[in-house]
This record gives C-alpha cells, sequence and structure tokens, in this order.
C-alpha cells in the first residue's frame, strides 16, 4: 500500500503573496483614479473658460461692440479727421480648424500681391486674448467681399465686419500737425485695458491722435447673441453699448494751415503761427508732407521704402523736431539779455569797424556788411542786424548768463502742451560741452552763439513760442493745439509753465519792438521791402543760418554752391505792435538770405489773420518773391 507525500500548506506564505496582490492592485487603481481626477481637474478648472466658451458658442456668442473715434475739427469747426464706413476682415484663430489652410485660401480670395502675403499672414498669428478677433485686412473692396461671402462656408472663425475707418480729407496738409492711427501690434496689445479696447483694431500712433488717445477712443460695448450650427446670428440677447470718443476742436485754422503750406511750395521748411495772448497753434506746418491715409489700414512695403529713401524726408516732423541755427532771429532776445545783466542800456553803442576781434586773438569775427555799419546802438543793431554789436554783447555776457537768459524764452525745452514727440533741439552750455566733448568752452564759441549760430539749435515751434512771449512782453502761455475736448475747453493756465520774465523798466520791451519794426518799415531796416504796403505796425527780425562754416577770407556766394549747401532763411515776426493778434516764425532749408525769401511768407502769414479777405494771395507772394530773391541784403 504507497503512501501519499504528506504536502504541509504554508498559509504565512500565501498571505504574503495575498498581500502583494493586493497592494499592486490597489495601486494600480489609485494610479488610474488619480490620472482621471487629474485629467477632471485640468479639463473642468484649468481649461473651464476656454471649454465652457466653446460650448456657449456653439449656441450663444458674446461679440465686442468698438466705440466710434471721435472726430476732429478746426478752431471754425471744419472737419479734419472723421470716421468713413469700412468693411474689415477678422479671424477668431479658436474657432478655426486649420489656420494653415484657412489661411491660404484667403489670400486666394483676397488675390493679395506677393509683398502683402508674409505681413498678412503674419497678423493672423499676432497675439491676441481668447476669442477675441484679429485684424487680417482692412477697407475691402466689393469684389473681395462677393467672394468671401460665397466662400463663407469654408471659412470657419473668419468674419466681415462694418466698421468706421479713420480718414484724412487734408492728409499731406494736416499730416504733422494730426499725426494718425494705425494697427494695434503685439505691444500695444499687451499693454491695453482689455474690456476698454475689446474689438477695436486701431490705436493713435503720432501726434493729435497718439496725445488725445485716452479722449478719443471712447470705451467699448458689447452684444450677447444666439447663433445656429453655421455660426448665423438668429437673435439678440443683450446688448451694452459703447460710448463713443470725445470730439476734439483744435485752435488750428484750416484756411491758415492751408496757406503756410502752399506758401512753402514744396521746398522743405515750416511755418508755426501761434495767437500770443492764448498760445493757440494757427499753423504749424512741415513740408514736405504725405498721405497719412496710408498709414492707417497699412502702408505697403514700396510706399514705405519710397517715403523713407526720399532726400527731402517727408516723414519728418521739421516744426518740431528740426534743428537749426536761429541766425540773427535771436539778436532781439540776446538784446533783453544783454538789458536785464546790465551789460548795455538802449542808448549803448559801439563803433562796427566791419568785424570784432576778442582781446590777444588775431581772428577777425565779420560783420555780414564787410565794411561795418559805424556807429550802431541798440536798436539800429536790431535794424540792420549788425553782427559785430552782437559779438560784443555775447562777449561781455558771457556764456552763463547767455544760456540762462535765453532758457528763459523756452531754448533748449519742450514749450508746449500737447505737441506729442517735440524736440528739445539745443541750447549749449559750459555743461553740455563738457559732458558731449569732454572740452572747455572757448570764448569764440561765445561769440558765435551770440549770433546764432555754433552750437544753438531751435525747432521752428520754439522760436515762435519765442516771439510770442516776446509779444507778451515776457508773459508766458504755453502753445497747444486742443481748444475744446468735447463740450470742455482746455484751459489757458497749464501745467509746467515757465515763469513770466521780469523787466527792471517795461520801457526796454518798446526799445527792442522799435528796432523789430524798423527791420520791416526802417529805412535801413534788412526786411524794409517786406513793408512795402504794410496796413499794421509789426515787429520782426530776419535769419540766415549757415549750413557750413566759411573760412577766415571767404565769401559766401550761393551761386557757386550745392542748392543743399545754400543757407537756411529765417523770419520771426508778431503784429500789431500794440495788441499781438499773431507771431509767426518761418524756415526755408537752403533757401538764401531770411529778409527776402522767409519775410514775404511771415506777411503773407500775418495779413491773412489779420487783414483776411484784403490779404495778398499765393501768386501775388510768388511774383514778389520772384523779383527780390536777386537782391538779397542782410541776414
Amino acid at each position: 500500500m504507497l503512501k501519499r507525500p504528506n504536502t504541509l500548506k504554508n498559509s504565512e506564505q500565501e498571505l504574503r503573496i495575498f498581500r502583494v496582490r493586493a497592494l499592486l492592485a490597489v495601486l494600480v487603481v489609485l494610479t488610474l483614479a488619480s490620472l482621471l481626477a487629474g485629467r477632471l481637474v485640468y479639463l473642468q478648472i484649468v481649461q473651464h473658460d476656454m471649454y465652457s466658451t466653446r460650448s456657449e458658442n456653439n449656441r450663444v456668442r458674446v461679440e465686442p461692440l468698438p466705440p466710434n473715434r471721435g472726430l476732429i475739427y478746426d478752431r471754425n469747426g471744419v472737419l479734419l479727421a472723421e470716421n468713413r464706413p469700412t468693411y474689415n476682415l477678422t479671424l477668431v484663430r479658436e474657432r478655426v480648424d486649420n489656420l494653415d489652410e484657412t489661411l491660404a485660401l484667403l489670400v486666394e480670395l483676397l488675390e493679395l500681391p506677393e509683398e502683402e502675403i508674409e505681413a498678412f499672414n503674419v497678423r493672423s498669428r499676432q497675439r491676441q486674448r481668447p476669442f477675441q478677433p484679429a485684424l487680417l485686412t482692412s477697407d475691402l473692396s466689393e469684389a473681395q467681399i462677393a467672394r468671401l461671402a460665397v466662400n463663407r462656408h469654408r471659412l470657419p472663425g473668419v468674419e466681415i465686419e462694418a466698421q468706421p475707418l479713420r480718414y484724412y480729407p487734408d492728409a499731406e496738409i494736416m499730416a504733422h500737425a494730426l499725426g494718425y492711427v494705425g494697427r494695434i501690434n503685439a505691444e500695444e496689445m499687451e499693454a491695453l485695458d482689455a474690456g476698454r479696447y475689446a474689438g477695436t483694431h486701431f490705436i493713435g500712433k503720432t501726434g493729435i491722435e497718439r496725445f488725445y488717445e485716452e479722449e478719443l477712443h471712447g470705451q467699448a460695448g458689447l452684444r450677447k447673441v444666439e447663433t445656429n450650427a453655421r455660426g448665423r446670428v438668429l437673435r439678440e440677447l443683450g446688448r451694452t453699448d459703447p460710448v463713443p470718443g470725445a470730439n476734439l476742436t483744435l485752435t488750428l485754422d484750416k484756411s491758415m494751415q492751408m496757406l503756410a503750406y502752399e506758401l512753402l511750395d514744396g521746398r522743405r521748411g515750416s511755418i508755426v503761427a501761434i495767437v500770443p495772448a492764448t498760445g493757440e497753434i494757427l499753423a504749424m506746418v512741415s513740408t514736405p508732407g504725405f498721405d497719412s491715409n496710408q498709414f492707417v489700414t497699412g502702408i505697403d512695403v514700396a510706399s514705405y521704402r519710397g517715403l523713407q529713401e526720399d532726400l527731402d524726408l517727408p516723414l519728418f516732423n521739421r516744426a518740431i523736431r528740426g534743428h537749426y541755427p536761429p541766425g540773427s532771429t535771436i539778436k532781439p532776445f540776446l538784446a533783453l539779455a544783454g538789458l536785464v545783466e546790465g551789460v548795455i542800456t538802449p542808448d549803448s553803442t559801439i563803433n562796427d569797424p566791419g568785424y570784432f576781434q576778442l582781446p590777444n586773438d588775431s581772428r577777425r569775427y565779420r560783420n555780414w556788411l564787410r565794411w561795418g555799419h559805424g556807429r550802431v546802438d541798440m536798436e539800429r543793431s536790431i535794424a540792420v542786424s549788425n553782427n559785430t554789436y552782437y559779438y560784443t554783447l555775447a562777449h561781455d555776457l558771457g556764456i552763463d548768463n547767455l544760456h540762462e537768459q535765453m532758457s528763459n524764452f523756452g531754448f533748449g525745452q519742450r514749450v508746449a502742451h500737447d505737441v506729442q514727440g517735440e524736440s528739445t533741439a539745443l541750447m549749449p552750455s559750459r555743461d553740455w560741452k563738457r559732458g558731449r566733448f569732454n572740452q572747455p568752452w572757448y570764448p569764440g564759441e561765445t561769440l558765435s552763439v551770440g549770433i546764432g549760430q555754433g552750437y544753438w539749435q531751435v525747432t521752428p515751434l520754439q522760436l515762435a513760442s519765442a516771439t510770442a512771449t516776446l509779444a507778451n512782453r515776457g508773459h508766458w502761455v504755453k502753445p497747444r493745439l486742443a481748444r475744446q475736448i468735447g463740450e470742455t475747453p482746455v484751459p489757458r493756465d497749464l501745467p509746467d509753465t515757465l515763469d513770466d520774465i521780469q523787466l527792471a523798466n517795461d520801457s526796454w520791451w518798446d526799445r527792442v519792438f522799435s528796432g523789430m519794426e524798423k527791420v520791416i518799415s526802417g529805412r535801413e531796416g534788412t526786411a524794409r521791402r517786406t513793408g512795402v504796403g504794410l496796413e499794421y505796425p509789426m515787429g520782426g527780425k530776419s535769419g540766415t543760418a549757415q549750413v557750413f562754416s566759411l573760412g577766415q577770407d571767404q565769401r559766401y556766394n550761393a551761386d557757386e554752391l550745392a542748392e543743399r549747401l545754400r543757407d537756411h532763411a529765417l523770419f520771426m515776426a508778431f503784429a500789431p505792435l500794440e495788441d499781438p493778434q499773431i507771431a509767426v516764425s518761418v524756415i526755408v532749408e537752403n533757401a538764401g538770405g531770411g529778409s527776402t525769401h522767409a519775410a514775404h511768407l511771415a506777411r503773407a502769414m500775418t495779413d491773412a489773420w489779420l487783414l483776411e479777405d484784403d490779404a495778398p494771395d499765393v501768386d501775388e507772394v510768388r511774383e514778389v518773391l520772384e523779383e527780390d530773391n536777386a537782391n538779397v541784403e542782410g541776414n
């Protein structure tokens, strides 16, 4: 009889195996549960906004309602910047199944030229907030709209929206003063308020459009609509109306602006006209101009390159950024500085042999009239624009006093309230030269500054502002372009306005004004031809700014120089003398003496403002210029 083996049951081992298997099973279950929970958290919390929006967009969609941009008018209510109806193409990336295929189809349907395709694709991928439409192109043609409408079923997420588009009726004349709007870029999008700019594709880029962006833009609204499966709107469920931007009334006078533009006749230059008592800028022209409407929808590459490569620099705003030696236009200001510092009296005289020499220096700093003017007092020095008088005065003043007194008139500073991009130009000093060149200041450099040459540079706006302050007998009123925002007037007393200039003797203003009047109406005045037939008392000062320096014994001959090496013509003036209504600065590049070309333009501007219907027309001014340009006299 066989015996079965005695197999002992190992309960402890079996229990251990069971526990290991059970633990592994629990770990697997927990891992899978954790993954599921994590996925649920991701979908329900992290991605909640996106999926809830997608779900809601299957039936309900929230659409932004951009506000109408405020209009811009001149002082007489003439429209300068309007909004005209147009159609834009937008894209919401989150609603597009295949972005590359959609873009390729759009390029085909729009028939875009090769050079615009890259920019089109870049705009489609520009950073946007979720479900916010990106602007692809503006101002669609009727043919483009028709092709897009026929293929709408192939273009999910692509919409044609009607929106007002900025338009400037007098683009070239107003371009530098108004500035322009353009498409919002990625950097601007990050900084802008998402709610206020929802659905907005344009923002002020330069000029008044940029400075008053907050007032002009307004506040975006929204509407909630129900849609069908194809995205067509079935009904409106709710609406918050947008708040339109405030209209802006400027101090500019369109007729004065147009006159200034026509007077410059396409030459490189600038004219600025200001009402002294209020600081209102009547005209601020820089020529040549450019069509600012091109920049609203996005200028094409070829056109922009053409503007950039144009030697006349049409994009450069000469009125606020052009740096020019002021020449002799600053002599009335220097005369006042000499009176304030006690260096001269109104009756101080010098004997002018035709030059000035520094002590122990053989170099002669010459007067423009090489044989000199003989006995010269302060008034005559202004009337005949005597250089020797101002070499002497500048030497006696010294650069420190000269810098301080000229700074009181706003030279070397930004002077205007709302002129975006204004330059400080340069009022030189010892500290400036040490910091710029690491060199000391030399006495000969003071003499150059004394006749508005050397390192001294001004902008046309600065010169007009200083002239207005002079006309106000030292009372400072900050120049401004905005007269009224909505129904609210812009205050005359603006922050950061310079202190008034106080003289020890008020009669000094009269003596300086007398010299300026003789410039135009006096027998020896450098611009006496400008005063022929003048119907009101006017004070002015001509200036000639050298483009390059002449040698010690060289004489200037415009006929021997290339056109762009000839002197700049400058003139500043105000009128009438007793109750000034207008102050003007004129700069015409490479036009020669300021007593001819620039002076007649200034006279035409003052005539137009003071005489209105009796003012000469542009053709008459051009005839006078042709007669006088052959007889340049003085500076």
